[in-house]
């Protein structure tokens, strides 16, 4: 059977490449409002919530995990926030205390449950795969979920584009003009932790910070304009999962989500040569 039309292949490039638009869009507000390390802080802090939420309901139902995930994440950003403003401990120290002691709690849940007979191996299958991601592994209802919240981000983001364009580049700006700066935070941060933990199963709790940053700052080597960011990002993210997944469907063995991230590595390698802001330019043109 021809790859591209088969079943398994449209599913999973369905799911990475809403996935990856979504997330590229939401990466490129994130990044340009220095929050790209909080949402590797709040993919790794996921974990835990996956877990738990399995061992409450003894169910691997999406929506249910996703929610686990999403509340788990949502506790290490405000852990993060509160933290950083109340004490003298620095945000960067925070974010790596977050990251990993959130992770570490999830990597002893997950160790505790695979030892436990009231947790039968087949009920807790996959669940290893939102620690790496596994793409092979998703099922049509993931892809409905994926789809749902990539959908809702997509239009948000397009709905208060010009709000999130003032807040994020002139938060001073924005307050004089009357816009409201806690709902476009909080707005910015339930986007980037729905993104984060309906792409677990895809990408894993390790990497899925990459589809945020990497095309992000790519698309900035090509362009400085707001707006050409977040069309360049998506259109190398669609590139990056249409290919990625190709590939890891024509070779076995080849992880989905790690092979697109590859991908992305390369993009940026190349932006950074040719683009014009690339070495080439700046060290043989501009001269």
């Amino acid at each position: 059977m021809n790859t591209i039309t088969s079943y398994s292949f449209i599913i999973i490039a369905i799911g990475t490449s809403l996935l990856g638009i979504a997330s590229s869009m939401v990466g490129v507000l994130a990044v340009n409002k220095g929050q790209s390390l909080v949402g590797d802080a709040v993919g790794h802090a996921a974990l835990p919530g996956v877990i738990l939420a399995f061992m409450l309901f003894e169910t691997r139902n999406p929506g249910i995990l996703i929610l686990g995930a999403a509340l788990t994440a949502t506790a290490a950003y405000f852990l993060i926030e509160i933290v950083s403003s109340m004490t003298k401990v620095s945000s960067d120290a925070m974010l790596a205390i977050v990251l990993s002691g959130f992770f570490g709690g999830g990597l002893i849940l997950k160790s505790y449950i695979s030892g436990n007979p009231s947790y039968s191996p087949q009920l807790q299958a996959g669940l290893s795969n939102y620690i790496f991601g596994q793409a092979a592994y998703i099922m049509r209802n993931d892809v409905y979920y994926i789809a749902g919240i990539s959908i809702l981000t997509i239009f948000l983001i397009i709905l208060f584009f010009k709000e999130f364009k003032v807040f994020i580049f002139d938060e001073e700006y924005a307050y004089m003009i009357g816009l409201n700066l806690k709902l476009l935070r909080v707005l910015l941060m339930f986007l980037m932790i729905m993104i984060i933990a309906s792409g677990l199963k895809l990408v894993g709790a390790i990497l899925i910070s990459s589809f945020l940053i990497i095309p992000t700052i790519t698309a900035s080597l090509w362009t400085d304009k707001f707006k050409n960011n977040i069309v360049i990002s998506s259109i190398l993210t669609l590139c990056s999962t249409l290919t990625g997944t190709y590939l890891s469907s024509l070779m076995k063995g080849l992880s989905t989500g790690a092979t697109i991230i590859l991908i992305m590595g390369l993009l940026f390698i190349i932006s950074s040569i040719i683009s014009p802001k690339g070495i080439l330019r700046r060290r043989y043109i501009n001269v």
